[in-house]
């Protein structure tokens, strides 16, 4: 495969991202697996409506084999699975619909072979729902214990619990625990880390309420906030802690100041629009760590201006500039925030507040992959979303980009939603779509591949 030259894998699909792993590479059977949800709007819609897919692809020759595991499932990108490798060889993937019933779904590969799998099986949460419905999967193994991280009960994030790898599943409980605010509770965005799992969560959805973002640990049993200090209750148990009682990380109303390193680190000031902006409706996007070093990044809007009765909270409202900010957490528990890029207006009319979203490398976390219309070389305004990748030296107060996409090389298309497929440590594989992304529910989107080494 070309290290330069993207690859189409998949000429209908895209996903969403609160789900983990969504791509995976197994490096010794040189396979990478991505899983997306096909739409009716795409290519051979008509047929692969709301299929559920895995794409399997030889790293060696290129090769890639599109394979559904439930067809029909639902034409929305909420849907896409979560994958894990068990200790036998098995692939373990793990998928739940939109919140339109109350069914977690998984099913098991044949050893070291993530072509043929086994049957599918479900388990019902309507005992613990109340039929509200379930939405998200996402699979971390926590002290020998493996997690389904959902959202379900209250819309709250939660949790199911395998102790045989993902064979059968129990209901754990919720993570988190709030009155309702609007649509939904918090966003969760997951890690694994050397000391547990990192939790990096929103306090609703941003359309509703004026979020700040908080963080945590899940380990021993309990939550602990970013200095490590643990929560008073024990760990999925009732009431279950507010996610404000977690170190918040970006605070709604938060203003950054200093360099944006734009131009290729040339230290350009908050002139170019980076710096001084009030930030607000903050989104989680990214958490990783390597090396022992945790990173994220979040969304936000720039200069919002609120209605003061607050009728804008719960309406789809013009939101012209969303913000890309950058986190990184220190020895001493605090977080340093640096502005990262300009994400655009809103990506869609009905939801202002989706951007192209960005991916930290899982074996670098000074590299991000963005996905914006506006060039953070420069400030050029384009038509559609690009790719670019970011690396910083000094903790993200500066940045040096590439262009990994040029509108010139694919006119007329958005590049949204980079992954960057953890499992091989040599080799950096970006995956995105491209293509006209008309809703959730409604695209023609191509899913690429570009295979380069580190």
């Amino acid at each position: 495969m070309s290290a330069t030259t993207p690859q189409v894998i998949n000429v209908n699909g895209a996903w969403c991202w609160f789900q983990d792993e969504r791509a995976l590479v197994d490096p010794e059977a040189g396979v990478l697996v991505v899983g997306s949800i096909a739409s009716g709007g795409g290519t051979d819609g008509a047929q692969r409506t709301g299929d559920l897919d895995l794409t399997v692809v030889d790293l060696a020759s290129g090769t890639a084999k599109v394979l559904t595991l439930h067809p029909g499932f639902e034409a929305d990108d909420h849907d896409v699975p979560a994958l894990w490798r068990r200790p036998d060889g098995r692939w373990l993937a793990v998928y739940a619909r939109h919140k339109t019933d109350d069914l977690t779904h998984w099913r098991i590969s044949e050893p070291g072979d993530p072509t043929r799998w086994g049957e599918e099986h479900s388990y019902d949460w309507s005992e613990h729902t109340g039929g509200r419905g379930v939405t998200y999967s996402n699979l971390h193994e926590i002290g020998g214990r493996l997690y389904c991280a959902a959202r379900a009960v209250n819309d709250d994030p939660c949790a199911l619990v395998s102790d045989d790898h993902g064979d059968t599943w129990a209901y754990a409980g919720r993570v988190f625990g709030r009155p309702k605010i609007g649509y939904v509770n918090g966003y969760s965005r997951y890690a694994d880390g050397d000391d547990g799992l990192h939790v990096l969560v929103t306090d609703h959805h941003p359309r509703d309420y004026d979020n700040s973002i908080y963080h945590g640990t899940i380990s021993a049993g309990r939550l602990h906030d970013s200095a490590g200090r643990a929560l008073a209750s024990e760990l999925f148990a009732e009431p279950a802690p507010d996610q404000a009682q977690l170190t918040t990380v970006l605070a709604a109303g938060a203003v950054l100041d200093g360099d944006t390193g734009l131009d290729g680190g040339a230290g350009l000031d908050s002139g170019t629009g980076l710096g001084g902006a009030r930030l607000s409706h903050a989104w989680t996007t990214d958490i990783r760590e390597a090396g022992g070093q945790l990173a994220a990044v979040m969304t936000a809007r720039a200069d919002h201006v609120a209605e003061p009765d607050g009728s804008d909270l719960g309406r789809n409202v013009p939101v012209p500039d969303l913000r890309l900010v950058y986190g990184r957490l220190g020895a001493d528990g605090e977080w340093t925030l640096s502005p990262l890029a300009q994400a655009g207006p809103g990506l869609l009319p009905h939801e202002q507040d989706y951007s192209g979203l960005a991916a930290i490398d899982p074996y670098d976390v000074d590299t991000v992959h963005i996905s914006t219309p506006i060039d953070p070389r420069d400030g050029t305004r384009h038509a559609h979303h690009e790719i670019y990748r970011g690396h910083t030296a000094d903790e993200g107060r500066r940045w040096e980009w590439t262009a990994i996409t040029e509108a010139a090389e694919n006119p007329g298309v958005d590049n949204l939603r980079p992954i960057v497929a953890p499992g091989d440590p040599t080799t950096t594989h970006l995956l995105w779509f491209r293509g006209e992304m008309r809703s959730s529910q409604d695209y023609d989107c191509e899913i690429v591949l570009r295979s380069s080494p580190r």
